[in-house]
């Protein structure tokens, strides 16, 4: 964070009391970032929101009553309304896709370690996707599962294409992504600096035409996706 420039400013939202606790004492842990409220359900955090207007909200998906991802959509709603990341215990394609289509810029599962939720919370509030490796397999398998061995391989062959723009290290980089590393994770697998990391995914938005981590994901995906076997 640059000097001056104000923390990002999270709400935590969580019908126990002891998650609540935990991720405050992980965000409030790093300067950049700071806790303005907590909230145990969705009425509370949309009141909270209200009143505090956070740039974060760490959303439980499932709380008695409404559901943490009907509950997102009610903040995206508002006038000024924060980003939000899905935090669950559970991990499911529905839940997933569900949290996506809400609006939810982030997916984390609770037994994240704290530095990937920090570093969730910092993408998302940025205005970029933050979702965990497990989350970024689900939604890629959901997203080709339904699809026949011919159509496969159609998807495949376009996708290769696209991607055979790319330099050695920049696909190095795609496929990291694909497998859900944050950047320093990339620099650490490819032995190069943050910065260059940062410098190769900015690279891979314009080659591919692409404005997240996600579609870069699914186009690794496809092109890696067997082809119609023999006989197809």
């Amino acid at each position: 964070m640059e000097s001056g420039e104000p923390p990002v400013r999270v709400v935590v939202v969580d019908d126990e009391q002891l998650i609540r606790m935990a991720v405050r004492l992980v965000i409030d842990g790093e300067s950049d970032l700071t806790v303005v409220g907590e909230a145990a359900d969705g009425e509370e955090a949309l009141a909270l929101v209200r009143e505090t207007t956070p740039d974060v909200v760490l959303m439980d998906a499932r709380m008695p009553g409404r559901d943490g991802v009907s509950w997102t959509r009610e903040l995206l709603a508002l006038d000024r309304p924060p980003r939000v990341i899905v935090l669950t215990a559970f991990d499911s394609d529905a839940l997933v896709l569900d949290a996506l289509r809400a609006g939810a810029l982030g997916f984390v599962l609770k037994h994240t370690p704290p530095e990937r939720i920090i570093d969730a919370v910092r993408t998302v509030a940025n205005g970029e996707p933050a979702l965990s490796p497990q989350a970024t397999a689900r939604l890629i398998s959901a997203a080709t599962a339904a699809d026949g061995p011919v159509v496969r391989g159609a998807v495949r062959d376009a996708a290769r294409k696209r991607l055979s723009v790319l330099t050695r290290r920049e696909l190095d980089t795609a496929r990291a992504i694909a497998d859900g590393l944050g950047n320093r994770e990339i620099a650490e697998r490819l032995g190069i600096t943050v910065a260059t990391v940062k410098a190769h995914t900015s690279s891979l938005f314009s080659k591919l035409e692409v404005d997240n981590r996600v579609r870069i994901a699914l186009l690794v995906r496809d092109a890696e996706h067997p082809g119609p076997g023999p006989g197809h």
